[in-house]
């Protein structure tokens, strides 16, 4: 009909496709009686992946504690003050104590006879701090400060996140460091992220001086600077010389023109748009494009550097410093901007600029000249070519050195476009009512100069007055892109940091390498699942279908509670989810084995299944309080992907107990009411391990000499190899994982970076032999907010030479103090795990023997398995570096050894009560051994089977990032198993 048509094609009109799809999030998806949840109910509580496995960045920030101190001491000049900060830091790197301690120590050390209370005598701290007071109190003082610096900067940070827009981000206060560890899911885009932890958002306004006042003494500047080099430094240095040339081909395609206007609140253009050079000087654009068409030898580049070299001799200065100009017969240009230099991956002109202008010779002239009271500061991205930047004159105008107005003085800043420039993005802000006031008589008394508006020692802008401004409104341009624009928003409205924020951690992994992980993870899942499923129904018959059931269930109860305490599933932890599966059936295997024993002993199916429930639960209770124990160490000492996995590992064992325990023995009670049979083997499995006897006792010795073969042959190999091949979170550095087009070789990769890096890095095969793994310490304590960049440019730099396309997939860096403390950690952590696992065993079994026992075949299954991984580092093709991973693998083995043990301790236990014995003679000791020993063989051998074919499916599909925490497993778990039998008891 057409009518209906007609209103049909007219509804569709009205119909707004974002209203219909919040509608739908409203409505219920399941209703479960008691409670519903709509789609955004269960959106919310869905299972968070990691960045291993969803990609996204991970950063641990360290709050500088010595600017908060030296900002408290109001940047005190004292020689022993600064000494003992410096002293601090360079300490820091190795010495566990708390900075302040450190700070406190250096001092006594630098001035003994000093008090700390001199230096911090401000107005601030008139009534906190006095001449009287104690060092340990100022030392207290500055400690409760740098709390409250750590806290406000954790809110800081959040609050900056939070406008940030990632999806599910973390934010969490490591308490025993202080640092603040943040997880953005997602997040590509590395730099970004930086400049938006790491900005202080200290904003200032400054005055400012003209380029033609400081012209003149620019070039008499130059001139002394020229007699204080010549001769000892009239060459250029070896790594400019070598950089200057390689910026040809990095910068001979870019634009030559380009615009470096910068506007006010006036929309006033206050710099030129050309730079030229006056004098007999080398000008920015010879250096920016030293490489003529044609010209590629190696003569004409070291003509071109000649002509450079000579130019510095004649005029250092300039040579580096291209005065400001308008490009009209070189004329001055107006303004504060004094020159331009360039700054690249090559060229590091801007560091030479500082250099000299901080030589007391040259600060000299310009005191002789009335200018003792000027700063220069750089703009924070480049005016043109992006590498060049502009140089501002500011000018201090009281002694303090502070600047007019400065502070968290904004209360509202937006993002707004201005048409006139094509849309161009910048910044419009309010201030509070006493920073209004000063803004008003500031920009009253500069009308007709510019203001440079300057965040964390960047000029931004620099907006020419034209009238006073009395209502606290400003503007901030600069040639700002959008997420620029958005990102100092956001800095701006969430506050100042109360210090410097420092990355010491960081970890970055490509969303593609996550979607492999997720994927590998999933079928290591898959094929331990049906491998279990498959071990346990046709050994076990309809009790093992059963305890199979109960696994599957198991499973959900782990995911649903990971989800519901809004966890973050990682790699390790998917790892932790397949070891449940083992540790499932384990429970049920003990069962199982003593339902057979009792139903051997001629019980009905109905007594033998209650029998075997109670006289099993020992041995099941005990083996999950050791696992649970190990799994709460592992989670208090690990950080990030291995606490995952402690998570996991711990929910697993809570409900592995539970699902062996109550689900199985239900189903057994209802299939006994209902008269159906049920079946604990079949005519392969029902004599399975009855016949056995071996003295296992009787051949110890032959155990201790394989045991010490193996340790021996670590020694050696330790020695030979110069120690263990540590990773990276344990020795500190930055490791990549690059992919390759085709197949990568790893001499040429690690000869080409040795020559990028000045240093010789680590280069292995990565699981692919596309894919190489980097590792290298260079800059490591370089703590400059370019560090990151030249590394990865001292990167790009030797890769480049291997002429292959290639990709950085993940990068990760750790901090010495950072590598300090893991280490430390992981010490403690396995040393606890033994004190613990000693305790429990003696309070568990009343005799320190037992304990002893334990611990003994601790220590031996952490040897073997250290010995293992020495003996065939480099060897096999996968990596078997000491990680954090590694620990967890010990101390996981640690549990698994443990359960083997008790179940043999237990049965020990139980013949001692049967026979009313507190105590054996030798002979009777040697019985009862092999008997506990034989008798549970076939508990010892199931259960390590089941583990070991989860963790064989782990090591096979589990990808290259956990393959040599699942070696360590797989061999830890053979050990233990050996150990359990042959050396513990």
């Amino acid at each position: 009909d057409t009518a209906q048509r007609a209103t049909y094609l007219d509804s569709l009109k009205n119909f707004k496709k974002n209203d219909y799809l919040e509608s739908l999030k409203k409505k219920k998806v399941y209703d479960l009686f008691i409670t519903s949840y709509t789609y955004d109910d269960v959106k919310k509580r869905q299972l968070n992946l990691g960045l291993d496995l969803k990609g996204g960045m991970n950063v641990t920030l360290e709050i500088s504690v010595a600017d908060i101190i030296k900002q408290l001491s109001n940047n005190s000049n004292d020689p022993a003050f600064n000494q003992a900060l410096a002293n601090a830091t360079a300490r820091q790197k190795n010495d566990p104590k708390d900075y302040v301690t450190l700070f406190g120590e250096e001092f006594h050390k630098a001035n003994p006879s000093a008090k700390l209370a001199i230096n911090f005598q401000t107005i601030e701290l008139a009534n906190k701090i006095t001449f009287s007071s104690t060092d340990e109190e100022v030392l207290k003082f500055l400690r409760d400060r740098v709390e409250d610096a750590i806290s406000t900067s954790e809110n800081t940070l959040r609050a900056r996140i939070d406008k940030f827009g990632v999806t599910q981000p973390s934010i969490q206060r490591l308490a025993s460091s202080g640092r603040i560890l943040i997880e953005l899911p997602g997040v590509s885009d590395k730099r970004r992220v930086e400049k938006l932890l790491q900005g202080t958002a200290n904003l200032e306004f400054w005055e400012t001086y003209d380029n033609k006042e400081i012209y003149p003494v620019l070039e008499i500047a130059n001139k002394r600077l020229k007699e204080i080099l010549t001769p000892a430094d009239t060459t250029i240095k070896k790594d400019t010389t070598v950089s200057v040339a390689k910026t040809d081909d990095k910068t001979k395609k870019e634009d030559k023109k380009s615009k470096a206007k910068k506007k006010g609140d006036d929309k006033k253009v206050v710099a030129g748009d050309s730079v030229k050079t006056k004098g007999d000087t080398a000008s920015l654009a010879t250096k920016m494009d030293l490489k003529k068409p044609g010209d590629t030898t190696l003569k004409a580049k070291a003509t071109r550097q000649d002509t450079i070299n000579e130019q510095r001799k004649k005029n250092p200065l300039f040579a580096v410093l291209g005065p400001s100009t308008t490009g009209k017969n070189g004329e001055l240009g107006a303004g504060p901007v004094i020159g331009l230099a360039v700054a690249s991956t090559f060229v590091h002109d801007t560091a030479l600029v500082n250099k000299y202008l901080n030589m007391p010779q040259i600060k000299e002239v310009f005191r002789e000249k009335g200018f003792g009271n000027i700063k220069f500061i750089w703009g924070f991205k480049p005016a043109f070519n992006d590498t060049v930047f502009n140089l501002v004159a500011i000018k201090i105008s009281n002694r303090e050195g502070k600047s007019p107005l400065s502070g968290d003085i904004i209360t509202e800043a937006r993002v707004v476009y201005d048409q006139n420039s094509g849309g161009a993005p910048s910044i419009s802000m309010n201030m509070t009512a006493d920073a209004s006031l000063v803004w008003k008589h500031l920009t009253a008394a500069n009308k007709g100069k510019s203001i440079a508006i300057v965040l964390d020692n960047s000029v931004y802008s620099y907006p020419t007055v034209e009238n006073e401004i009395p209502n606290g409104s400003s503007s901030i341009t600069g040639n700002f892109t959008q997420d620029e624009a958005k990102d100092l928003v956001n800095i701006l409205k969430a506050g100042k940091l109360p210090a410097r924020a420092n990355i010491v951690q960081e970890v970055v992994v490509g969303a593609t390498l996550g979607q492999e992980a997720v994927s590998r993870g999933l079928w290591s899942i898959v094929y331990a699942l049906i491998l279990v499923l498959l071990f346990m129904g046709l050994y076990y018959n309809k009790a093992g279908w059963v305890a199979d059931f109960a696994m599957i269930v198991n499973n959900f109860f782990v995911i649903g509670i990971l989800a519901s305490f809004s966890a973050v599933l990682t790699l390790p932890g998917i790892a932790g989810i397949v070891l449940t599966i083992a540790m499932s059936v384990d429970a049920n295997i003990l069962i199982f084995e003593r339902v057979r024993e009792e139903l051997a002993a001629g019980k009905a199916t109905g007594l033998a299944i209650k029998e075997g429930f109670r006289n099993a639960m020992s041995s099941v209770i005990d083996s999950h309080v050791t696992g649970l124990l190990l799994g709460i160490i592992l989670y208090v000492f690990g950080t990030g992907p291995i606490q995952g996995f402690a998570t996991t590992l711990i929910i697993g064992i809570v409900s592995s107990l539970f699902c062996a325990i109550f689900i199985t023995r239900l189903i057994f009670d209802r299939w006994l009411n209902k008269g159906k049979a049920i079946t604990f083997d079949n005519k392969y499995t029902a004599g399975a391990f009855k016949k056995i006897n071996i003295n296992f006792v009787g051949k110890r010795k032959l155990y201790y000499i394989f045991s010490s073969l193996i340790i021996i042959a670590g020694i050696v190999a330790y020695v030979a190899k110069g120690g263990f091949t540590l990773g990276v979170d344990f020795k500190g550095g930055r490791s990549y994982v690059v992919r390759f087009d085709q197949t990568a070789s790893v001499e040429a990769a690690r000869k080409a970076l040795s020559v990028s890096f000045g240093n010789q890095p680590e280069v292995k095969t990565y699981g692919e032999n596309t894919q190489l793994r980097i590792t290298t310490t260079y800059l490591l304590g370089d703590a400059g907010d370019d560090a990151e960049q030249k590394v990865e440019a001292k990167l790009d730099e030797g890769l480049k030479t291997l002429k292959v396309p290639y990709k950085v997939m993940s990068s990760e860096k750790v901090g010495e103090t950072v590598s300090r403390d893991i280490k430390t950690k992981a010490i403690w952590a396995v040393l606890l795990s033994c004190l613990v696992m000693f305790m429990f065993i003696f309070i568990r079994f009343k005799k320190w023997q037992y304990g002893l026992g334990a611990v003994v075949a601790l220590f031996h299954d952490v040897l073997i398995v250290l010995s293992v991984f020495v003996i065939f580092d480099g060897i096999l093709p996968f990596s078997l570096e000491i990680t954090q991973d590694f620990i967890a693998a010990i101390l996981t083995v640690m549990s698994y050894s443990m359960t083997d043990t008790v179940v043999v301790f237990d049965r020990i236990r139980e013949y001692l009560t049967e026979k009313n014995k507190s105590d054996l003679h030798k002979n009777e000791r040697v019985e009862v051994i092999n008997y506990a020993l034989n008798s549970t063989l076939s508990r010892t051998i199931n259960t390590s089977l089941t583990i070991f074919f989860v963790l064989l499916s782990i090591f096979i599909f589990g990808g290259e990032t956990i393959r040599g925490f699942s070696f360590a497993l797989l061999i830890g778990i053979v050990i233990g198993t050996y150990s359990s039998i042959c050396i513990a008891t």
